[in-house]
């Protein structure tokens, strides 16, 4: 992936600076909320911690925040930068905390080089925090640091550079071993670099058994000798006395390679002089000890580990922190302990050993991962990692001693922990992945614009489509210039340049439509409108999807693909859908965009329509009929008109699980209806798609909930034609038009699967074409 200096620095510009706010937990809407948030309300919580240290974790955050503390001296890759040029990352590690953990965080940048003073000011926090990340430290201050921390501090520290990648590639090497079959205390191990992870990396092998005698530790000045008069104390407990005096002497016959240094450092003859089935964990970012593809050429045996996400077997501390300290946070441990450390590397390493989802291999490139020398460790996006870390380090905390509280119901502690991270929120990462693996051609009928382009330009660099432009080729070579977009052997046409094509495909249209009262000039002549031509060329197969709607009504853009492309024959209805997505899950709202005032027969197309598009997207549906009235509360034409939908769609698809209709609040509740309206089959999880009555309740819902709920709003995907054809929000955002296209691309892929058949998720004879099932 090419990150441009220019988009980066727009990234944390646009719209508010940063990538973190502070957002409240409880209404402040009245005099009464603020008088119970501030004063006088406040002092009743003060004083029952005043009288009970315990019940800080009952009335403030701090049970669920962790301070990222760092001075700036050697951030990853930049170095000793200081601690304003450090507060991107910082809060970037905020970011990663709530994504995958649901950690909320406050980053904080000490100007401080003496750790000592370092030290008293961390220390000095500790009311605030429920754990400590201290990150981007130099060695060797950041071994007395923690250490300092760990024995002054009542809360979890851990200094992530150190122990993170240690975790995550002790997890990697005890699946390498188990593959080659070899016992990790009879393994020789080599070691290039001398710093905080190298060091903590090591110390944690030895603590799974790899002997001391067996490593050899070598650092900008060579091998670690006894002999050598450089050393401090940290590094000379890894100082040998074999007659080892060089790198490549080293690597004689070594069993496993841990790299933690400079790129380029080791060579293919390096890896030829090692044992056979050697481990190689090149993990120097952002480029290895040696390029992936030259180790991998180096011999056949070879088992690779690398800190890269292009390459098999990424070795990312992702993988570890958020849910290590999700686990320790939850039971108060005091500390994170070498028990908790080597549980979570038990925990990482166990589940690359369970079947992959679907929804997970969905989401890489490889569709079909599973446990093996190029899978020794869970993906970073796999939605198990906090089930299985965060239990494993909380029960070892419990075991160990160092928990405040202990858990005694497991399985709501699962279920805890995936509603605070919304299990389900990463649709489009699966979605986007599937693309990648067999990127198709769109064609963009609105070329000639900025954010078209820009898409298109990010759409081929990551390899999720192949973009056909149509506009003014020199109108787009302008915005090209100025922009300093980069778009390499792109397809341009203009449409006032294609005479034999527009001569061509207005002929077709005449055919097509002459008993609609379109003429053969009239027909040739709209080949001018680029919707048109865009669509034709869908149609002809020159191209496998369109995206329009950038800049133009909706009613107006969608028109030319109906007459040019048209629907499902079998279904014969097209349909809007989009997908709103909070914090805690997805939902799907159908019609949105198309039907304005359906029919209960017509609704029940729209139910079908929806049901197979939210199966695409990896999801049961659970289908609200919506309404102002509850289960026959209130009379009128509306509520039935839903009643009589659900009962002709209950008839159609028996397998859907479908009730109504139903007010939308009490549709997403199921503790109202559990309490209200047991029978309901929406009863026991809720709706997660909602079916309007009408397009103005549709339309206005989703985008109030966009604009004032701050839902991120997918869509809208339109539903029912008979080649991929997507419709833009009238002014979409460049991401909105990528999540658009990868949605498309991935329908090209299955409408290519099955040529002339529908491209439908079957309920009683129609084929499943979910992301999960095309992956099969």
């Amino acid at each position: 992936m090419k990150i441009r200096k220019e988009d980066a620095l727009q990234y944390h510009t646009q719209g508010q600076p940063g990538k973190i706010e502070v957002i409240p937990t409880k209404m402040l809407s009245t005099q009464l909320d603020l008088a119970l948030a501030y004063s006088p309300g406040v002092a009743e919580p003060c004083k029952a911690i005043a009288n009970n240290y315990d019940d800080v974790y009952k009335y403030t955050a701090k049970g669920n925040l962790v301070g990222v503390i760092s001075n700036g001296t050697a951030v990853l890759g930049l170095g000793n930068i200081g601690p304003d040029a450090s507060k991107p990352v910082m809060e970037g590690k905020g970011v990663l905390f709530k994504k995958f953990a649901g950690i909320d965080v406050f980053d904080i940048e000490i100007d401080c080089h003496d750790p000592q003073q370092f030290i008293k000011i961390v220390k000095s926090l500790e009311p605030t925090f429920g754990g400590i990340n201290l990150e981007d430290i130099k060695a060797p201050e950041c071994f007395l640091i923690e250490q300092e921390l760990k024995k002054q501090m009542n809360i979890p520290v851990m200094h992530d550079d150190q122990h993170g990648t240690a975790i995550i590639s002790s997890a990697a090497l005890l699946n390498a071993l188990e593959l080659v079959k070899k016992k990790i205390g009879d393994i020789r191990l080599v070691v290039n670099g001398a710093g905080a992870s190298a060091i903590a990396c090591t110390k944690l092998y030895m603590a799974l058994g790899v002997q001391k005698k067996n490593i050899i530790m070598n650092d900008i000045n060579g091998i670690l000798r006894n002999d050598r008069q450089d050393l401090d104390e940290i590094r000379r407990q890894f100082a040998t006395d074999l007659p080892v005096y060089t790198l490549e002497e080293a690597m004689m016959n070594a069993d496993v390679f841990l790299g933690l240094s400079a790129a380029n450092v080791i060579t293919q003859e390096h890896l030829r002089r090692m044992a056979p089935n050697p481990i190689v964990f090149a993990l120097a970012n952002p480029d290895p000890e040696i390029a992936y593809e030259l180790a991998m050429e180096s011999r056949s045996d070879i088992i690779m580990a690398t800190g890269r996400s292009d390459h098999p077997n990424q070795v990312n501390n992702v993988l570890g922190f958020p849910y290590i300290f999700r686990g320790a946070l939850d039971v108060r441990a005091t500390e994170i302990n070498e028990e908790m450390k080597l549980a979570a590397v038990r925990a990482i390493a166990t589940l690359a050993k369970e079947p992959v989802p679907e929804l997970v291999n969905n989401a890489y490139e490889n569709n079909a991962l599973v446990f093996g020398r190029e899978y020794l460790i869970p993906k970073p996006l796999d939605p198990r990692l906090i089930t299985t870390i965060s239990p494993a380090v909380a029960k070892a905390a419990i075991a160990s001693g160092v928990a405040r509280i202990t858990i005694s119901d497991w399985e709501q502690y699962h279920q805890e922990l995936e509603r605070r991270v919304g299990i389900d929120q990463k649709i489009m990462t699966r979605v986007i992945g599937r693309a990648r693996q067999n990127p198709q051609r769109v064609v963009f009928a609105e070329a000639d614009t900025y954010k078209i382009l820009k898409a298109a330009q990010i759409l081929q660099e990551e390899n999720i489509a192949i973009p056909i432009l149509l506009g003014n080729r020199e109108r787009i070579g302008q915005i090209i210039r100025e922009n300093h977009l980069e778009l390499v052997d792109c397809e341009i046409i203009d449409v006032y340049e294609e005479e034999e094509r527009t001569e061509r495909y207005g002929n077709l249209l005449y055919e097509k439509r002459k008993r609609k009262g379109i003429t053969c000039s009239e027909g040739k002549k709209m080949m001018q409108d680029r919707n048109y031509f865009g669509a034709m060329m869908v149609e002809l197969g020159e191209a496998d999807a369109l995206i329009s709607g950038l800049t133009k009504d909706y009613a107006k853009t969608i028109k030319p693909a109906l007459q040019v492309i048209g629907v499902d024959r079998i279904v014969n209805r097209v349909a809007g859908m989009y997908i709103i997505t909070n914090k805690k899950q997805s939902y799907f709202f159908a019609d949105t965009t198309v039907n304005a005032n359906p029919t209960a027969d017509e609704l029940v197309d729209i139910i079908g329509l929806t049901a197979e598009k939210v199966r695409f997207f990896d999801a049961e549906p659970r289908i609200a009929m919506l309404s102002y009235s509850n289960f026959g509360s209130n009379k009128g034409e509306l509520p039935e008109k839903m009643i009589s939908a659900l009962q002709k769609a209950k008839a159609k698809y028996p397998d859907l699980i479908i009730d109504g209709e139903v007010q939308a609040n009490i549709a997403l509740s199921p503790r109202l209806l559990k309490e209200n309206y047991p029978f309901s089959e929406l009863a026991e999880n809720g709706a997660n798609t909602l079916i309007f009555p009408d397009l103005a309740s549709g339309n206005i819902a989703y985008k109030l909930l966009q604009e004032i709920g701050g839902a991120e709003a997918i869509g809208p995907i339109l539903m029912g034609m008979r080649k991929p054809v997507h419709v833009l929000q009238l002014g979409s955002s460049i991401r909105e038009i990528i999540n658009m296209v990868a949605i498309a691309v991935v329908e090209a892929q299955i409408h290519k699967s099955s040529p002339g058949e529908p491209a439908r998720r079957k309920t009683e004879t129609q084929p499943d074409t979910s992301l999960q099932a095309w992956t099969k």
